[in-house]
């Protein structure tokens, strides 16, 4: 039995058209209404029949449904609720696919007070955005973390659950504080790094005279495309989750200064450590289904 037979989407950027997509492919018969906030994505996502139908209002969208999904910015959460506060169906199951949960929790909660709310988090993406970016095979054999509220409903939880287990993820349930300590760590302090990197190497190119970009090897190409993801979700997730954000940088600063120290003093031996427990990890990775080991990390070359 499906879990949810009318599913609403709420923006329909990269995650929420590869879950319109992944409906489609893996649940046929449940009906996917779609909307979102810009007329030009909604007259896009009509181009190319995304979804059954494309509301023009997230109102009309939601007003049949079981499940509403919103994928929004996180920083958006708040208003998205608000949206579809007046139609929402009393015994709709309202999720998200945020990657910070407890801001989300609060946002949803104060917007839709008496709504059955199961924030998720499917832990899949890519640098592209738009409704043409999504496929429907992004979640496949990827987490999806599903974080209750600790007074939410069982029945609403697992239906939740399977629904993301019937798009291909692997779901596993936490406490939302938990979840964005731990994407604090694997996802966003990553990104926040990244960005800095990049932004670095911009102002550096007057001086080494676009050298930087001309010899860019392959660390820095995975760093551009990490700079690469959408700024308004992301600039949304470091403000949402600054606490946890906050604490790993001042770790992440801490250990920095470590290897700095380590370099001056040429430690080899503290060096070779750190990079073989490094190594360890990565290898740990690749062991647990989360990327592969094909030779220079999967790149092509012609």
């Amino acid at each position: 039995m499906l879990p949810f037979s009318r599913v609403t989407v709420i923006g329909l950027g990269l995650i929420g058209s590869s879950v319109a997509r992944a409906v489609h492919q893996y649940m046929p018969t449940v009906r996917v209404t779609g909307y979102d906030a810009d007329p030009a994505v909604r007259e896009r996502a009509r181009e190319i029949s995304l979804c059954d139908d494309i509301a023009d209002t997230a109102g009309s969208a939601v007003i049949d449904a079981d499940l509403a999904i919103l994928c929004v910015p996180v920083g958006a959460m708040g208003k998205a609720g608000e949206a579809i506060a007046a139609d929402l169906p009393a015994d709709a199951i309202v999720s998200d696919v945020g990657s910070c949960k407890a801001s989300v929790l609060a946002a949803l909660s104060e917007a839709l007070p008496n709504a059955c709310i199961i924030p998720a988090h499917p832990v899949a993406g890519t640098e592209h955005s738009g409704p043409d970016a999504g496929f429907a095979t992004l979640f496949h054999q990827r987490w999806c973390i599903v974080t209750p509220p600790a007074e939410a409903s069982e029945t609403a939880t697992v239906r939740v659950e399977e629904f993301w287990r019937r798009l291909g993820a692997n779901v596993e349930r936490m406490d939302p504080q938990h979840h964005d300590l731990v994407l604090a760590v694997t996802s966003h302090l990553p990104h926040l790094i990244a960005y800095t990197i990049v932004g670095t190497a911009s102002d550096l190119e007057t001086v080494t005279q676009s050298e930087v970009i001309k010899y860019s090897a392959g660390g820095f190409r995975d760093f551009t495309r990490i700079a690469a993801s959408d700024p308004t979700m992301w600039r949304d997730v470091f403000l949402s989750n600054k606490d946890a954000v906050l604490d790993m940088l001042q770790r992440f600063s801490e250990d920095l200064s470590a290897l700095q120290r380590a370099i001056r003093w040429d430690k080899g031996d503290e060096l070779f450590d750190l990079f073989s427990r490094t190594r360890t990890i990565r290898r740990s990775i690749i062991e647990q289904g989360q990327d592969d080991a094909a030779a220079d990390f999967g790149r092509h070359h012609d």
